[in-house]
């Protein structure tokens, strides 16, 4: 233990995720560097090709050699039950540990891998006053900046990236919700909300806002939870120097994500915001998945399909 050093804790939420949980893990002990790792939950969403298994090995090992962390992180595995999505595996997660004990909890996808000394400078963020959450660079493998953060959903902004594209629509009057100008990532920031695959949040922010809402299954859970953060007056802190390298960019390319990220936007707002603006928005993201299906893009047509016909959208994940 390092006198001083903040007590963080890491929750991984997985779901068939055996082909990258061994790198997410080998990652740790280098991003812990100048923090106390006080705990690891690998938060199991029922998976069926030995990711729990992997999990529970790596505990085992930790126990066997638990004065080396290098060697051994204090691993433990939470079986949630069923695919219950990346909200209720994240609450199952925290739910396991002891929050007097720890100063945040870091919630991580097993697809990223942590840079060293990544938390620390994340934790080092969590100090200034009232901010309660701390998210990192995100990069690519090969080192290529993902566009992690994030303007408040708007009317205005959804019908510009209907139209033009969502990075265009950031260039012309920074008009769409996410930012892509490279030179806002070189520096650190309060941001509405970013990519939830990697977040640090504090333990007095997680008694304060509470659970991850479970009912979005995936995507714009950690929007809702950013907001609602942001609502009881926590600052989401954009950390420069912290990086992660995330892999990601499944719902790009799989149309049954697609469709559940497109209408979980529009549910979120419509929670937010007045019937008007609600339906505003609703009209503005389908016109975008309208005009995207016309030229052909199979994401798109699946988006366009949940949209118009509740009847065909995922209420519950697979598995």
């Amino acid at each position: 233990m390092t006198p001083g050093a903040s007590r963080i804790a890491v929750v991984i939420v997985t779901y068939n995720s055996a082909r990258i949980l061994g790198g997410c893990l080998a990652s740790l002990p280098g991003g812990a560097q100048g923090v106390d790792l006080a705990a690891v939950v690998v938060a199991d969403n029922a998976s069926k090709d030995g990711s729990l298994a992997i999990a529970e090995q790596a505990a085992d090992q930790a126990t066997e050699q638990a004065t080396d962390q290098a060697a051994g992180l204090p691993i433990r595995a939470v079986q949630v039950g069923r695919n219950a999505g990346y909200a209720a595996a994240v609450n199952a997660g925290i739910a396991a540990l002891d929050l007097g004990e720890i100063d945040a909890v870091f919630v991580m996808n097993p697809d990223c891998r942590l840079r060293p000394g990544s938390l620390a400078a994340l934790a080092a963020a969590l100090g200034r006053a009232r901010t309660g959450i701390a998210v990192p660079m995100l990069v690519s493998t090969e080192g290529v900046l993902h566009h992690s953060l994030r303007r408040a959903p708007t009317v205005r902004g959804a019908l510009a990236e209907a139209l033009i594209g969502g990075r265009l629509a950031d260039r012309v009057g920074a008009l769409g919700e996410m930012i892509t100008d490279p030179g806002r990532y070189e520096r650190p920031g309060p941001a509405v909300w970013a990519t939830g695959a990697a977040m640090l949040i504090s333990t007095a922010a997680i008694s304060d806002i509470g659970p991850w809402d479970e009912s979005f299954l995936l995507y714009s859970e950690e929007t809702e939870y950013a907001l609602r953060a942001g609502d009881l007056g926590w600052t989401l802190w954009y950390e420069s120097t912290a990086v992660v390298e995330h892999i990601g960019g499944e719902a790009k390319v799989n149309p049954m994500l697609a469709a559940l990220l497109t209408v979980n936007r529009v549910r979120l707002f419509r929670r937010r915001r007045g019937r008007l603006a609600s339906a505003a928005f609703y009209l503005a993201v389908l016109l975008g998945e309208a005009i995207r299906a016309a030229a052909g893009r199979r994401t798109a047509r699946a988006s366009l399909v949940a949209l118009l016909r509740p009847s065909r959208r995922l209420r519950a994940l697979p598995g």
